[in-house]
């Protein structure tokens, strides 16, 4: 099973997030070539240190916190995340369980990015996306 992977490919698209148990990242890399995007999920520093070996482009990591969008395991922390960015040189997105009331933690690791999915779209979604945005005008 190509995991989408072939999709991206037929339509274009600019690139492809693989998790770990989707098609392995060189595989992907072989199928889109070397200008496509490609990012993985990753859940500790082994899996980071490879997907960087491997080709990613950016990594996801998490969950940093207790999360209820999936089953994505124990959090990790922010002493994890903080570790994962200085160890890795490509982009680090963190995910899971972030919210307003923790994305300062979060953000003063030096993360590239966050992905936000449950603070947004628990209640009132556009209200929820002013607030983040307004935080991070103001950060």
């Amino acid at each position: 099973m190509l995991y989408y992977v072939d999709i991206a490919f037929c339509v274009n698209a600019d690139g492809v997030h693989l998790g770990q148990d989707d098609l392995p990242l060189k595989e992907a890399r072989r199928i889109l070539g070397k200008k496509k995007i490609i990012g993985i999920s990753t859940h500790n520093l082994k899996q980071a240190i490879e997907a960087e070996r491997d080709g990613a482009d950016y990594i996801g990591f998490g969950p940093v916190f207790q999360t209820m969008t999936k089953d994505a395991g124990e959090p990790k922390g922010i002493d994890m995340l903080r570790e994962i960015k200085t160890k890795v040189k490509i982009p680090v997105v963190a995910i899971g369980g972030i919210n307003l009331e923790n994305i300062m933690s979060v953000l003063n690791t030096g993360i590239d990015a966050v992905a936000v999915t449950s603070a947004i779209l628990t209640g009132d979604i556009e209200e929820n996306v002013r607030r983040f945005m307004d935080f991070l005008k103001y950060k």
